[in-house]
């Protein structure tokens, strides 16, 4: 009966520790695949599926990649849904006795990459675990490629959901049992291709998630990460600390805290306002150019980068905090020479966060070692930069500012700039860091200079002018003669190799040199890998110091690229307070303003708790309603993370939350009408907005028919006005409803003015007080092209549908009755009445008379 050969038996063995994982097997130079894992491994990575003899009757499917490149492969199986786990050579296979020792290194899963040539630097790559709680929902996410590392709990399901789109995971782990739960939650949303991994129960178990955490942090007691009361969220954060340590085998030095999050802290922006405001992705491409993120991002680090995404994403609600964001960016902003010198002084600033995740896996090389290096030889200077500076945070910057000079001479004095990329090659260590090492090297030179004099020595006394000394991996040095002269041979060559057209030969002396010069190189090679390994082992004790600095550095970025956008777009700070007045002069859409190149028309808005609390917004399509409301939330978001904004002036209330609805899409996946997602959205924003909210509302109702959709909106904005007292932008085509404001105090009615030149008109992008009764929804479809046919057959059915539109105006509140008029004119005095004959056409004359008639010979 056929047996396994012992490799392949060692290979199955550790395959059926990790069943659920594609497992690349070290042998040589190559990671290779077999059975099964073989052939889904050639299908996603498209290379060529072989075979190999493993003992059975049949070959083993395999395939394989080179150990150099094996990072974009990982990359690609990755994106495709799968795990990884990585099989190394635990041992020399030069001083390996039978088969090399082999183990799993780590396990490859969507948020657990750490690799360069698979991130985005200017993404954070979470993963989330969740745990369903009996009260409520724990969630901690870390980055593993950063340290970063939170803890939290969410009330309900919708607190959950605006936390998974905020950080829009790679992976998600949840406990078995929870599985079937998560999927109901996550089945009409858009987490649907989401790695979700099902972990152990007993990992969820709060004593055994506790013992996790404290023995990872070496703490007796989590007290001091003030995370206690957090049951549900205690259970998730030692889940995943478990499952990070099963998955990436080392001591992951690099996550060094649990912070605690909670709402108290930072506004809540659920995914409908993310999205309709066009914070990091536009609505209609989904790319990164055209969002708020776009506008603001002059970072010059991957670090600012991520930060300034996490700032935009949680706006602050603390007064003081924000004031003292917006101190820091207003000295940067107005020092020129500060803004200028703290530009070009971050540039160099590599991505300390990624180095020292690698510093914690081992990966670390020495290319990694001089950016390090480089990044904190711009420190002393960026330091010096912040000395006089007067905001309390910039101080406080300076003051925990460590610029790591011991690091940094540690590295100048050891790492060699011409470095290459691996460490076990020799030649990354700096002459006169070590004396060992200097004296190998100079007896590997020394030897060379031997070989080059003892070359000139062999053909002066053999008279073989083009003899040479050569070397390979395979035959050591040789003396190599063409067959043309080997009559000229002397004796005590002794024959090594023959090729095809010379000879290959050795003598005493050379092999005796060879051992010298052989021995030094890989002598020194072993002492140059050492030394890197004590250097490596030094950073491991200082990443906290590196943290800390990176985390500064990455907050001053963020300052500067807010000063930036400010200087280069002539924002003004906002002015913060606690009064409930929202009053923007002469304000602008940030990024509308900084795409379009004519001129942007600004815009007022003032907002109060009395008699400005909402706006009631009319006029036609393509005004400009939703760009007027957008800028507005986007104006007052900004200032609440502490970014200057496009106005000539801004009195900025502090609200606690912004709710949009805006738009129209339905959800097909999710069997959702556009109407019904509309309905979702308003309720969620009506059930949890309070006094200090602002509201945007564009065009609630019109997914139904009118009636159905005047009825909604009108009764919405009573409820906005009696019930919530919220600050709101109500927009709407339902011109009924201007009549509201001498109904309730506390509303207004605006409209965009628009200047009509016959059939045709103007969008002059104002807004001004009053409301308006026209749509002008046939004239936008007439600059939208559509023939002139359609356009005028359409005038025509608008004048006979105004015949019966029901007028509201004058409509009491509930409860109220209204009075009946005693005499009503009849309806074809009104319809008269209402005609325009300087721009009525021949056509429409005849179409009129000719309804007047028919409705005279109706009633009679």
């Amino acid at each position: 009966m056929a047996e396994l050969t012992p490799m392949m038996k060692q290979y199955l063995d550790l395959k059926q520790e990790y069943p659920d994982c594609i497992l690349m097997f070290r042998l040589g130079d190559f990671y290779e695949m077999f059975f099964e894992d073989a052939e889904t491994a050639a299908r996603v990575l498209e290379i060529a599926l072989t075979g190999r003899n493993c003992g059975l009757e049949k070959r083993a499917p395999m395939c394989g990649v080179p150990h150099h490149a094996v990072d974009g492969y990982i990359s690609r199986l990755i994106e495709n849904g799968y795990k990884v786990a990585i099989c190394d050579q635990l041992e020399d296979p030069r001083a390996a006795q039978g088969i090399v020792k082999r183990g799993i290194t780590r396990v490859v899963t969507p948020g657990t990459v750490i690799e360069n040539s698979i991130l985005n630097e200017s993404e954070n790559n979470y993963i989330l675990c969740i745990h369903f709680g009996e009260e409520k929902y724990g969630a901690s996410y870390c980055d593993v490629s950063t340290g970063e590392f939170f803890v939290e709990e969410m009330d309900d399901e919708t607190g959950l959901l605006n936390e998974m789109t905020r950080l829009n995971p790679m992976e998600i782990l949840i406990a078995d049992s929870h599985a079937k739960d998560l999927l109901r939650i996550t089945e009409k949303t858009r987490f649907k291709n989401t790695f979700v991994n099902p972990y152990f129960d007993w990992a969820f178990e709060k004593r055994t998630a506790e013992k996790a955490l404290c023995g990872h942090f070496k703490v007796n007691s989590l007290k001091g990460f003030g995370c206690m009361e957090l049951s549900s969220g205690i259970s998730a954060a030692g889940a995943l600390m478990q499952y990070l340590v099963d998955t990436q085998k080392n001591a992951l030095l690099h996550i060094t805290t649990l912070r605690t999050l909670n709402d108290k802290s930072y506004m809540t922006l659920d995914p409908n306002t993310r999205r309709n405001l066009e914070l990091t992705q536009t609505l209609m491409e989904g790319g990164k150019r055209g969002s708020l993120l776009w506008l603001l991002d002059k970072t010059r680090t991957a670090m600012g980068a991520r930060l300034l995404k996490k700032m935009i994403l949680q706006p602050l609600k603390s007064l003081e905090a924000i004031n003292e964001r917006l101190g820091a960016v207003e000295e940067i902003k107005e020092g020129l020479y500060l803004r200028e010198s703290l530009t070009d002084s971050l540039g160099s600033i590599y991505d300390l966060e990624r180095i020292i995740s690698r510093i914690s896996y081992g990966s670390i090389d020495a290319k990694d070692c001089l950016s390090l290096k480089r990044s904190i030889k711009a420190l002393p200077t960026v330091r010096e930069l912040l000395k006089e500076t007067a905001s309390p945070l910039l101080g406080q910057v300076y003051q925990g500012l460590d610029d790591l000079q011991d690091i940094f001479i540690l590295l100048d004095n050891a790492i060699n700039e011409d470095a290459p990329v691996g460490i076990m090659d020799g030649n990354i260590i700096k002459p006169g860091y070590d004396e060992e090492i200097d004296r190998l090297i100079s007896a590997s030179k020394n030897g060379k200079l031997w070989l080059a004099e003892l070359e000139a020595r062999e053909k002066e006394e053999t008279g073989i002018k083009n003899l040479k000394i050569g070397y390979n991996k395979v035959s050591g040095y040789y003396i190599e003669v063409t067959k043309s002269n080997l009559s000229q041979v002397p004796y005590r060559y002794l024959r090594k190799q023959t090729l095809a057209n010379c000879e290959r030969y050795i003598t005493e002396e050379l092999k005796e040199m060879e051992d010298t010069i052989l021995g030094a190189e890989e002598k020194r090679k072993t002492l140059e890998y050492e030394a890197f390994l004590k250097i490596r082992s030094i950073l491991g004790n200082n990443i906290v110091r590196i943290q800390a600095c990176a985390a500064r550095i990455a907050l001053l970025d963020v300052l500067q690229s807010f000063a930036c956008v400010a200087y280069e777009n002539a924002y003004v700070r906002p002015e913060m307070t606690d009064d409930g007045i929202l009053d923007i002069r002469n304000g602008r859409h940030p990024v509308v303003e900084s795409i379009r190149r004519q001129e942007f028309v600004p815009n007022d808005a003032f907002l109060d708790n009395d008699k400005s609390n909402m706006l009631l917004i009319t006029g036609p399509n393509m005004a400009g309603k939703s760009t007027y409301m957008r800028q507005a939330g986007l104006i007052v978001l900004m200032a609440h993370i502490g970014c200057f904004v496009p106005a000539t002036s801004a009195h900025i209330c502090l609200v606690d939350r912004i709710f949009t609805r805006v738009g129209a899409s339905d959800d097909l996946a999710s069997g959702q009408s556009t109407f019904m997602v509309e309905m979702n959205e308003l309720a969620n924003i009506l059930n949890n907005a309070t006094p200090k909210s602002l509201l945007i509302l564009d065009e609630i109702g019109r997914g139904t028919s009118t009636t159905d959709g005047l009825s909604i909106a009108w009764a919405s904005v009573e409820y906005i006005i009696t019930n919530l007292r919220a600050k709101t932008l109500f927009a709407t085509h339902y011109h009924e409803l201007v009549e509201l404001e001498n109904m309730f105090a506390g509303i207004r009615n605006y409209s965009v003015a628009v200047k009509e030149m016959g059939h045709d008109i103007i969008f002059l992008h104002k807004i001004i007080k009053g409301g308006t009764d026209r749509s002008f929804g046939i004239d936008v479809a007439k600059l939208a092209g559509l023939p002139e046919q359609v356009i005028s057959r359409a005038r025509v059915f608008l004048d006979r549908f105004q015949e019966y539109e029901v007028s509201l105006g004058g409509l009491p509140a509930e409860k109220e009755n209204s009075p009946q008029s005693k005499a009503e004119l009849p309806e074809c005095v009104k319809k008269i009445s209402k005609v325009n004959i300087d721009t009525l056409t021949p056509i429409e004359a005849l179409n009129l008379v000719y309804s007047l008639k028919k409705e005279l010979t109706d009633e009679s």
